[in-house]
C-alpha cells in the first residue's frame, strides 16, 4: 500500500486503522460511513474529510491528545486549497504563483530546500533565546582603582 499515499492524511489514517487492528469495513461501521469512502480516504482519491468525520474518528478510536493533534495537523497539511491573507506583499503573491505553477515538477531536493529556508526563521528565534547577554563594559571612570 506504500505507493498510494498522496496526502499526509491518507497515510496517517491508514496507519491509525492498522495500529488499531481494524479492517476498513469495521471502521466504516463504527463511523457510520461506507467502506468505499474509507478506502477512498486511505488511497487519497478523496480530499480530507469533514470535521464531523474527524470527531467521530477521535471518539471511535479513543485517540489520545497527541494523536488528535497529529490528526488535525495532517488534515490541514492535506488541504487542496489555501486562502491567501489579503495583507501579504506583492512579492509573496508572485512567489506563490510561481510555486503553484511548478508544484508538479519540483524535485524532492527542491522541496527539502524550501522547507529548510522556511525553517530558518524558527532557528533564528530559537538561537535568539539561547544567545548569552553581553555585559556592558565599564568606562574607565567607573572602574575601581
Amino acid at each position: 500500500m506504500g505507493g498510494f499515499f498522496v496526502r499526509p492524511f491518507s497515510k496517517y489514517f491508514y496507519q491509525l486503522r492498522v495500529a488499531h487492528g481494524i479492517r476498513q469495513i469495521e471502521l466504516a461501521e463504527l463511523l457510520g460511513y461506507e467502506q468505499s469512502y474509507i478506502s477512498a480516504l486511505e488511497i487519497g482519491t478523496k480530499g480530507p474529510p469533514t470535521s464531523e468525520f474527524i470527531e467521530r474518528l477521535i471518539r471511535a478510536l479513543s485517540l489520545s491528545d497527541i494523536q488528535q493533534a497529529e490528526l488535525h495537523e495532517v488534515v490541514e497539511a492535506s488541504q487542496r486549497k489555501f486562502i491567501i491573507p489579503t495583507d501579504l506583499s506583492e512579492d509573496i503573491h508572485w512567489m506563490l504563483l510561481n510555486l503553484h505553477r511548478h508544484l508538479d515538477s519540483l524535485h524532492p531536493a527542491q522541496v527539502r530546500l524550501i522547507q529548510e529556508i522556511i525553517g530558518i526563521k524558527d532557528e533564528f528565534a530559537k538561537n535568539a533565546l539561547l544567545k548569552p547577554k553581553y555585559l556592558r563594559m565599564q568606562q574607565k571612570e567607573d572602574r575601581p582603582m
